[in-house]
């Protein structure tokens, strides 16, 4: 069974805490989200692999350790996930950059695909899928599963706040894969939004109602 890790850095809650404010307005919500999303990336790359390198210091050779040469990919999930993407490249500004279009369906609340981009040899890449909600988790395992598809067997899912509902979702769907959040809320109301949550991710991101 993949692994939860929920974050309890200070710096993460107090984020949180400013992106679930109602009167956080879409600039500060930009920025916060790529903030916090920074922040989370680096715990999320904490198991990178490292291998020794000799350069020359202003006073002698030395060897020291550089990232194993890893290949990265970001697959932020449309278009919520764009949210996130900034933050992280400015920690892993090299990562290949993918792109998955999933809505939900009003009625039914499954996810239906429109769109999917993955970096080329995303077989060989580890790959980071990033959505800002883990709601029902119906975008989360759709997403999952259409990048398995594609050949890539390791994968992170990375979001910024997630429900039980879809925790459990994507752990009986996708067993193997890992799920990073800053936090686990309570439950998800009868419109399958998470509470207390911070409402609609892409709505408070964009602008738009």
């Amino acid at each position: 069974m993949g692994e939860v890790f929920i974050f309890d850095h200070p710096l993460m809650k107090h984020k949180l805490t400013l992106l679930r404010d109602k009167d956080t307005g879409s600039k500060e919500f930009r920025e916060l989200a790529n903030e916090l999303s920074m922040l989370m990336a680096y715990e999320v790359t904490r198991d990178m692999p490292l291998e020794k390198t000799e350069i020359e210091t202003p006073l002698t050779k030395t060897e020291s350790p550089v990232i194993a040469g890893k290949k990265l990919g970001i697959v932020p999930i449309l278009r919520a996930g764009l949210g996130m993407l900034d933050g992280i490249l400015q920690l892993l500004p090299t990562a290949r950059v993918g792109h998955i279009g999933l809505y939900r369906d009003p009625d039914t609340l499954e996810p239906v695909d429109y769109y999917c981009k993955l970096p080329p040899d995303n077989e060989n890449r580890d790959l980071i899928v990033i959505d800002p909600m883990l709601a029902t988790g119906g975008s989360a395992s759709a997403a999952l599963s259409l990048i398995k598809e594609r050949g890539v067997r390791n994968l992170k899912f990375m979001c910024l706040v997630a429900a039980p509902e879809g925790i459990e979702r994507v752990q009986n769907d996708h067993d193997d894969v890992d799920i990073f959040t800053a936090a686990v809320d309570e439950h998800l109301d009868d419109h399958a939004y998470i509470v207390p949550g911070l409402g609609d991710a892409g709505d408070r991101l964009y602008g738009t109602k």
